[in-house]
């Protein structure tokens, strides 16, 4: 029966279920990615794309631990450096690597849209990395509030909580397959517009997600999360008017 957090044993050794997962997620999520580029022609020079996932590093690396620390800074000012540079999230961690991206585009020059290429993987990765969450249970601040609620889950503490993880992952695995689907199939959408999709469908995803959660610190209501959130959707503010506009066409049509 598997027990929450959970920590295989491995020749007497306890194992971060969470941090083999991780590390896990970076190594299948860019395998896929070289696998979907050998099969695709990218227009983006080898050269480029290198500098671009570079781009994307720092900037993933900084932003992650930036808002990291802003979701609860007084008691992590508490807690010390080295816990700073250890505590992440993977929300500052897209945001700070597409700001990453266009940095070093502008740098280089190249004109094109590059994420169409990451987006699958990236989906991918954060699945496998939210498994890891899940199993973790309270350990990490990834796990939701108390709930009555029959999916309630006991994460190690006795209580009942919304499995938040598994809810991602449920709603990463339905994102994956329609924009797989969409990939196959609207062959006329602009470059670019997969990775648009992505991101404000899972920054509105997390930004009521941010609500199961047992936050303590906020700013007129809402979590340094769901401010990023709101952030980034108006960031993409003129793919989203064209997206309503373009489903408001296919509905008038039907």
């Amino acid at each position: 029966m598997l027990t929450i957090p959970y920590e295989p044993v491995v020749f007497g050794i306890k194992i971060n279920a969470h941090l083999v997962l991780e590390y896990l997620a970076f190594f299948i999520a860019f395998r896929y990615y070289v696998y979907l580029r050998n099969k695709s022609t990218d227009t983006i020079s080898a050269n480029n794309r290198l500098s671009i996932i570079i781009g994307a590093i720092f900037g993933a690396l900084l932003l992650s631990r930036v808002v990291a620390f802003l979701e609860n800074p007084v008691l992590h000012a508490e807690q010390g450096w080295l816990y700073l540079l250890n505590n992440k999230t993977i929300m500052g961690g897209l945001f700070g690597g597409l700001l990453g991206v266009e940095l070093a585009k502008k740098i280089i020059g190249e004109k094109q849209s590059s994420g169409d290429l990451f987006t699958l993987p990236i989906i991918l990765g954060i699945g496998i990395g939210r498994l890891g969450c899940f199993l973790a249970g309270t350990k990490e601040f990834t796990y939701g509030k108390e709930t009555a609620f029959f999916l309630g889950i006991d994460l190690g503490d006795g209580v009942p909580r919304h499995p938040i993880a598994l809810y991602e992952m449920v709603f990463l695995l339905l994102l994956f397959l329609l924009i797989r689907q969409l990939q196959q199939r609207e062959k006329c959408w602009p470059t670019g517009s997969f990775f648009k999709l992505f991101m404000v469908s899972y920054f509105s995803f997390r930004f009521f997600m941010e609500f199961l959660k047992p936050n303590s610190y906020f700013i007129l209501g809402l979590s340094s999360i769901q401010y990023l959130c709101l952030i980034c959707l108006l960031y993409y503010r003129k793919f989203i008017l064209r997206g309503i506009s373009y489903v408001a066409k296919k509905l008038y049509l039907l």
